[in-house]
Formats: C-alpha cells, sequence, structure tokens
C-alpha cells in the first residue's frame, strides 16, 4: 500500500499534482496524509470525499467515469484518508493512462463547500502474472 503526503491549501483552489501506478488484478489502495501548508495535519473531521478516473478528459470526450475510487477518512482528525479499488475493478481496466481526482466537500452548519484535493495520472500496468 502507497503513502503519499500531501498538502492542502483551501484558498488557492488548485488541487495537488500526484501520479499513482496500479496493477490490474491487485487490491489498489493509495493512503493521503494531508497536511496544512504549515506542515501540520489538516483535520478532515467535517469533510467528506469522492474520487474517479477516466480515459480521458478532452474537449468533447464522451467516456465518463471509468472507476469511481471508494474514499475512506481512517483518521479525519489527522488528516488521513484511503482511496481503493478492489481487484475485480482494476482487472477490468484497460492498461494505459487515465486521469484521476479527489474532491473533499466541507460541511459546517447548513451549507457545504467542494474544493479540489489533488489531481494527477494514474497507470494501470496489467501483468503477466496475477496476484497471489
Amino acid at each position: 500500500m502507497a503513502s503519499k503526503t500531501i498538502t492542502f491549501d483551501q484558498s488557492s483552489g488548485v488541487a495537488y499534482g500526484l501520479n499513482l501506478t496500479m496493477y490490474g488484478g491487485s487490491d489498489f489502495e493509495v493512503t493521503l496524509n494531508v497536511k496544512t501548508t504549515s506542515s501540520g495535519a489538516f483535520d478532515l473531521t467535517n469533510y467528506s470525499g469522492t474520487a474517479a478516473m477516466s480515459k480521458s478528459v478532452a474537449v468533447g470526450a464522451t467516456l465518463g467515469i471509468t472507476s469511481a475510487f471508494t474514499v475512506g477518512f481512517t483518521s479525519a482528525f489527522d488528516g488521513v484518508m484511503k482511496l481503493s479499488l478492489a481487484a475485480v475493478n482494476t482487472r477490468a481496466t484497460t492498461e494505459g493512462r487515465y486521469v484521476f481526482d479527489v474532491l473533499v466537500k466541507e460541511s459546517v452548519g447548513g451549507g457545504a463547500t467542494t474544493y479540489p484535493l489533488v489531481s494527477g495520472n494514474v497507470i494501470v500496468i496489467n501483468p503477466v502474472s496475477s496476484a497471489p
């Protein structure tokens, strides 16, 4: 399981750039350790998240979402969240380059604001051997 440390700056409106590698037929998991701009843990207590990948987001592309990741908060107070995709989903994903993003929604009082947290590429590799 990969672990990545990222910086989240709500005021910038810009996602943190991150590239990932996924092996077809294997469970995929990545832990995101979300930090503030001053390197402290970002408190994600009032947040929910969504994440997905697509073959393309080019103008005119109609491919839509290839896979939606499961998003979980393993320690919201400490800024730790996990993205995962089961082996059955990675096995069904064609080898190649995909784009992905993670959005988080802050719910405070009666309102909610959505922020881009992470975006980048996922390289999917379908190995000759299958996962043990």
